[in-house]
């Protein structure tokens, strides 16, 4: 009986019992199958975790998958899409001119618009009827909003569908799947639904452009003029159909040549004078025209000084073999400088074999800064001239023992090319900024030899603004067939510091080796 009162007294704090009445101990509460409820709770949590997380791989997924349509833009098939972001905003994009970046609203969206091929009946339309494209460009809205609303409903079914079957996957649930395709309907709706609401027409009056674009901003014409209105924005899109369709009829217009499977492409650029948006353009060509290899006939900089040798830390983003002389603005650090990215190969009196093909090269002789570029040849001393025909005679010497012969030499100051006639059937240089072509004097036995030289790829710099006009940034694309010869060109010249033109002129040798173009085709393109 004592235990027991102690027992009595223990369970209820201290206090014994009652006589004659049952002590009642509480039970700790349970679920129906016998667990915790806090586990249940715990459980229920975790579930709801599972949910989200395939529904947002579900969307995410979906959107990849699904959200992209073709469609037709005025003269265009052109491919719109969707893709998540942590901010919302549009790209349109041109190839091989870059692209027109707009924050056109906000939500974690992001629409991509990009022109492809031109219809092959509406492209004979726009060549023979011009009045067509004014109506190929009137439509181009309309176009865009059915586009656009087509886009929205196929990325929400698309994302509904690839939740539920991800759902079913993985929990083998069709309550839980039901439920994650109820979320992946309010992710996908409500995000699309932010973007509508924050749509801001008007941020196409500041658009951002990448690639040739940098340097082409009236392809949307002149921002001042634009309303914030819709009826403003649509005749602003009209606008950029328009000049796009003349670009593309335009080019259809070029000297017909398709390269072959084993064609090497080569970039040829020169006199940079420490322009950055001379390294954006660069990038653009590289990639959308394939370029193999990228010669540059010097004058990268313009003092030649130590702090000016960041600047040519952007070779290496070009991810291609980089051929570099040194002009008469670049010092000996800026050649160091040039040897150090990864992909930068310099020659002075040397020989390289890139991409199949054996270049030549030699530097300056000369570092001269301050001197402002002239025309070949012309405002020399007799000892300027004797050192640059002086280097011409070293290269040639040096091509003329090479283990393979060379296929093109390069010096910077045109007037160093001279002995290297008959001794290798393409000479690059640059240093005039005047763009040049022609066949150097050859003795009657010697292989013909043609020189071409380079404008300034970096519009001479801050040179270029001294003038009337600012020069503009020039690069050729050279075409090598199998056997390394010269097959075609293409001349690219971008407008100078605030103006818009884009010219693309193609060339096409005839006799590669005669070494003489056919006539050119200019092709201006805004």
């Amino acid at each position: 009986m004592d235990g027991q009162e102690n027992e009595q007294q223990d369970s209820q704090g201290g206090q014994p019992s009652e006589p004659g009445r049952t002590r009642r101990v509480p039970l700790r509460r349970r679920a129906p199958d016998g667990r915790p409820a806090r586990w249940r709770a715990l459980r229920a949590v975790g579930m709801t975790l599972a949910v989200l997380a395939v529904t947002l791989a579900g969307v995410l997924i979906g959107t990849l998958a699904g959200g992209r349509v073709s469609t037709d833009i005025g003269p265009f098939q052109a491919n719109l899409s969707l893709a998540p972001a942590l901010h919302g905003g549009t790209t349109i994009d041109v190839p091989p001119l870059g692209a027109l970046l707009l924050d056109s609203h906000d939500g974690p969206t992001q629409l991509t618009v990009q022109f492809g091929a031109l219809d092959q009946g509406r492209t004979e339309a726009l060549l023979h009827d011009p009045a067509s494209l004014s109506r190929a460009s009137q439509t181009a809205v309309d176009d865009v909003r059915a586009g656009v609303l087509q886009l929205g409903v196929r990325t929400i079914a698309a994302t509904v569908l690839v939740t539920l079957v991800l759902a079913l996957l993985v929990f083998r649930d069709t309550r839980r799947a039901a439920w994650a395709g109820v979320l992946a309907l309010v992710i996908a709706a409500g995000s699309l639904g932010t973007a509508a609401a924050t749509l801001r027409p008007q941020a196409i009056e500041e658009p951002r452009y990448e690639g040739l674009l940098v340097n082409a901003p009236a392809l949307v014409g002149d921002a001042r003029r634009i309303a914030n209105d819709y009826t403003r924005y649509a005749e602003q899109l009209q606008r950029i159909v328009g000049n796009v369709s003349q670009l593309y009829t335009t080019v259809s217009a070029l000297p017909v040549f398709e390269p072959e499977p084993g064609t090497t492409r080569v970039l040829h650029i020169s006199d940079m004078h420490l322009n950055p948006a001379a390294w954006q353009v660069i990038r653009t060509v590289v990639e959308q025209f394939g370029i193999d290899v990228v010669v540059d006939t010097g004058d990268i900089t313009d003092w030649g000084s130590e702090p000016e040798a960041n600047y040519v830390a952007s070779i290496g983003l070009l991810q291609k073999p980089y051929v570099f002389i040194r002009g008469n603005h670049d010092s000996g650090s800026t050649a160091a400088a040039v040897a150090q990215q990864r992909n930068a190969i310099v020659l002075d009196n040397t020989t390289t074999t890139v991409a199949g093909l054996t270049i030549a090269g030699i530097g300056d002789p000369r570092f001269t800064p301050d001197k402002s570029t002239s025309p070949a040849g012309s405002g020399l001393t007799q000892e300027t001239a004797d050192q640059l025909i002086d280097v011409g005679d070293q290269l040639a010497a040096t091509a003329r023992t090479s283990p393979r012969p060379v296929d093109l030499a390069l010096v910077h100051d045109p007037a160093s090319a001279g002995p290297l006639a008959g001794v290798t059937p393409l000479v690059l240089a640059g240093h005039t900024h005047n763009r040049e072509v022609h066949r150097l004097p050859q003795e009657p036995d010697q292989s013909p030899t043609l020189l071409m030289v380079q404008g300034s790829t970096g519009g001479a710099g801050l040179r270029g603004l001294e003038g009337e006009q600012p020069t503009p940034l020039s690069m050729t694309v050279l075409y090598f067939d199998e056997e390394k010869l010269l097959q075609a060109y293409d001349d690219i010249t971008v407008g100078g510091t605030g103006q818009a033109q884009v010219n693309l002129e193609r060339h096409i040798v005839e006799d590669p080796k005669a070494g003489e173009p056919a006539p050119v085709t200019p092709t201006p393109t805004r």
